[in-house]
């Protein structure tokens, strides 16, 4: 049984204040695993006070004392790839093909930034001025649980090659996929204070970093309801923002593509980390004349989904994260059958081989109108819905008919035609025959799914502010 109950500030691991201690439960076996004492706004006040006296020389470093410091983090990191595969497992459930990507993608992270670093320009001539980028200040990283090693390291490398000291906010449900990490960081030998971890729940440590008037810069992934708060907390003190939030993707599949090939990568991209990520593919868009072969081939591919111990290397599908997460996908469920869609594969309850553990049924719905509050609400699990329409004209309207924008799909034979449509959709990134993710380009969503972006110089450049200099 473990216990975690340190904050990492000023370059040391400290007790916590904070006194609500929370239950780690593994998702796949129901089994309590440990303990974590969570921190409080007092914990933040000191993070935020260390973060500020390491702000000032910090800002002032040159570009290879920051890719110096990135390469030590990316080592340190990538020594630890094993650890944050197995917390991504055993904290959450993700499959083991899917916690190793995220393993190796953290320590990817720096190397990414080193390159963007190494290629970019701070300084730049506009007409008669010069124009120097310079760090926005102290930068506050909140990290959802359902991808705590790379949000973490995505956001830290990029507030780092700017000159940001940060404060991260974990996830209260990542407390050991948080600790692994903070144990790299602390490897890496960086300065006191320019990198501090506080562990904690969002009306308290969350609050507290959307007021505290320290914190130049917010950079949060999660939900649309807490980026609004975020936002509006925030103003008084005109934080900069960038928000990457709720998604309702759309996966247009186009009538020339061919199902056979495509209908596999389509239920990848909707069941992608059991259905736990912001930019799965849950709309899933058929021509209405392939409708009932698409549904055919979604019948055959589901049934030979494995569904179980997320540490098997041939299960695609682990359990849910928690027993809350579980029912919440338990009432779309029924909200789906209730509203008239039809139930193609999957429904209620868990898998009949599985007696434990938060399993649901990987489950999709045909029939299912763009008003139904299936195809309104993210779901954030294995829960699809099949729309069909009857041309391209319909395609674009129904997918672009959301509040969300985020992340969408186009599969076609013709690829000229697949890139037109995805001209066409109101989203912040779309894949084109493909499910594989761009990670030095622009991440991010319009409309509710948040502002502003990640990855790459747009991710480096959302923590520097243009200072305009015209000399006579």
């Amino acid at each position: 049984m473990r216990h975690f109950s340190l904050a990492y500030i000023d370059g040391a691991f400290v007790p916590v204040q904070g006194n609500e201690v929370v239950d780690i439960v593994n998702p796949a076996t129901e089994e309590r695993i440990g303990t974590a004492t969570l921190g409080n706004r007092d914990d933040v006040r000191l993070a935020v006070a260390a973060a500020r006296r390491a702000q000032p020389a910090f800002g002032r470093s040159t570009k290879q004392e920051r890719i110096d410091m990135l390469l030590r983090l990316q080592a340190a990191v990538l020594a630890r790839t094993d650890e944050i595969r197995e917390a991504t497992i055993e904290e959450y459930g993700g499959p083991l093909s899917r916690a190793q990507w995220v393993a190796d993608y953290a320590s990817q992270c720096f190397a990414n930034a080193v390159k963007t670093l190494e290629d970019y320009a701070f300084t730049r001539q506009v007409g008669e001025a010069t124009v120097v980028m310079e760090p926005v200040g102290v930068a506050a990283l909140m990290t959802p649980w359902n991808s705590t090693a790379g949000s973490i390291c995505n956001k830290l490398a990029s507030a780092l090659a700017a000159g940001c000291a940060c404060v991260i906010k974990p996830s209260e449900r990542s407390p050991i996929q948080a600790q692994v990490i903070a144990e790299a960081i602390h490897d890496a030998g960086l300065p006191p204070g320019v990198v501090n971890i506080v562990n904690g729940r969002g009306a308290d440590v969350g609050s507290e970093i959307s007021t505290h008037p320290g914190i130049a810069k917010i950079s949060f992934t999660g939900s649309t309801p807490t980026g609004k708060a975020i936002l509006r907390a925030g103003a008084e003190t005109m934080k900069r923002v960038s928000l990457a939030l709720t998604g309702k993707s759309a996966t247009v599949i186009l009538e020339d593509a061919d199902l056979a090939k495509v209908m596999p990568l389509a239920l990848s991209a909707g069941f992608l980390n059991n259905g736990q990520a912001c930019i799965a593919g849950t709309r899933i868009l058929v021509p209405r004349a392939r409708l009932a072969e698409a549904i055919g081939y979604v019948k055959t591919a589901v049934a030979g989904l494995r569904v179980g111990d997320p540490r098997d290397a041939q299960t695609v599908i682990g359990p849910l994260v928690n027993q809350a997460q579980y029912d919440r996908i338990q009432r779309f469920i029924r909200a789906g059958l209730e509203e008239g869609a039809t139930l193609v594969a999957g429904g209620e309850g868990r898998p009949e081989h599985l007696s434990r553990g938060y399993f649901v049924k990987p489950t999709v719905f045909a029939d299912v109108r763009n008003d139904m509050q299936i195809a309104r609400e993210e779901i954030f699990g294995p829960v699809l819905c099949l729309l069909a329409y009857d041309d391209e004209e319909e395609a674009v309207r129904i997918a672009n008919d959301s509040p969300y924008g985020l992340q969408a799909y186009v599969f076609s034979s013709d690829p000229k035609r697949a890139h037109r449509v995805a001209e066409r959709l109101e989203a912040g990134g779309v894949m084109v025959n493909a499910i594989r993710p761009a990670l030095t380009a622009p991440f991010g969503g319009v409309k509710q799914s948040g502002l502003g972006r990640e990855y790459g110089v747009f991710g480096l450049e959302a923590f520097l502010e243009p200072k305009t200099i015209v000399s006579a």
